[in-house]
């Protein structure tokens, strides 16, 4: 049943648990355009800006909360996609360029986390979360390396798009998920039981995966174990997508962003006028939801937190 839309919000009632999400006067808005194809925001709270990726345009951007302001914060950026922040306040992020996964320390130098996998060169590391013990965990599609838009045309050397974990202690790169398609956004729930990952085979193989699949992560923290697929998309594909503290995960798709209830339920969504890539939360309170559209960022506030860290 469709239970209407707030008239001029830019919010979608589907479920009307959705309605718990909402402030009845709160709106969409766009804060900036002029991307190409906009990705990978991350939140740094003590400066109160958003660092973000614009892909083909091979930079990455700053959105200043303080004063409405955006600028580039580094280009070239070896088309940088995905970013998270670890537990130290530090930027990680996704090179499709150099084809590697990379830690910007607090002097601006860059540490290179990870590149290859038994030797061989990774695809183009796309998205990636920190896990409270320090281990990284990142996906790497083909994406950066089937084109020369994003990245660069080369041949990929591993044979898989796998999903990885970087040991914090050692840095040892270890392959945990081998079974997906092109595995994309990926998010670990609020008690980091299970990592959830979008599958978006579709995007070039006529009915391949548009998904996002749950993994259980095993006793040992650092493995998976049983799958299955929690939610498949309804409006193009899933890309990057974050979950707020009570469990719900707001996601990419093509008419904007879509809400899912725990019971993977599509309970709500975000109307926004372009192809969304990726969200996350931010402002003081994290009740923000950052929206990186096509060409622009757009934000709404909701009576819904995110995860500090994530």
């Amino acid at each position: 049943m469709y239970y209407g839309e707030p008239e001029g919000t830019g919010f979608e009632v589907i479920d009307p648990r959705f309605r718990d999400c909402l402030i009845g006067h709160a709106r969409v808005e766009r804060l900036w355009t002029g991307a190409r194809w906009f990705e990978g925001p991350a939140w740094f709270p003590a400066g109160r800006y958003l660092v973000a990726s614009d892909i083909p345009n091979n930079r990455m951007l700053r959105f200043n909360e303080c004063d409405g302001s955006v600028s580039v914060f580094r280009q070239p950026s070896n088309n940088s996609n995905g970013n998270t922040v670890d537990g130290q306040s530090r930027l990680v992020s996704c090179e499709h360029g150099a084809r590697r996964l990379t830690r910007t320390e607090h002097d601006g130098t860059i540490t290179v986390v990870a590149d290859r996998y038994q030797g061989k060169r990774l695809n183009s590391p796309n998205d990636v979360v920190v896990k409270s013990d320090g281990s990284i965990w990142f996906t790497d599609p083909p994406y950066g390396i089937l084109y020369d838009y994003e990245g660069g045309i080369a041949e990929p050397e591993i044979g898989s798009n796998n999903v990885y974990r970087v040991d914090p202690a050692s840095g040892a790169v270890t392959a945990v998920a081998t079974d997906f398609d092109k595995p994309n956004g990926l998010a670990f729930s609020p008690d980091e039981k299970f990592l959830f990952i979008a599958d978006t085979g579709a995007s070039h193989r006529a009915g391949g995966n548009k998904h996002i699949r749950r993994l259980a992560v095993k006793p040992d923290g650092a493995s998976l174990g049983a799958s299955t697929v929690f939610a498949d998309c309804t409006a193009g594909l899933f890309d990057g997508f974050r979950f707020d503290r009570d469990g719900r995960i707001w996601t990419s798709a093509a008419d904007g962003v879509h809400c899912y209830h725990p019971d993977g339920t599509l309970i709500g969504k975000i109307r926004i006028p372009e192809l969304v890539a990726n969200v996350c939360f931010g402002a003081a309170k994290l009740n923000r939801l950052f929206i990186c559209g096509t060409t622009s960022l757009y934000s709404a506030y909701l009576a819904a937190n995110g995860i500090k860290g994530r």
